[in-house]
């Protein structure tokens, strides 16, 4: 398990509105709020694999919609 460290962002000219997106976009590069729902709750094994399958043949379907050719005209 890696060690967290926490964020800071410093408040410049009482702008604590640019400060806090400064602070959310810190949170969401550097992965905390997803690793905290992840542990939130336990996934069985098969179901992981379940999930993954699942979003693997989403890929797929959308990798094929854009390798689609147009339908021809005539």
């Amino acid at each position: 398990m890696r060690k967290l460290q926490g964020k800071k962002v410093i408040v410049q000219d009482d702008n604590v509105d640019k400060a806090l997106r400064k602070l959310k976009k810190k949170v969401a590069e550097s992965g905390l709020l997803m690793e905290l729902q992840e542990r939130q709750t336990y996934i069985k094994p098969s179901i992981r694999k379940k999930i993954a399958k699942s979003l693997a043949k989403r890929r797929w379907k959308k990798h094929l919609q854009s390798q689609k050719l147009p339908p021809r005209l005539f």
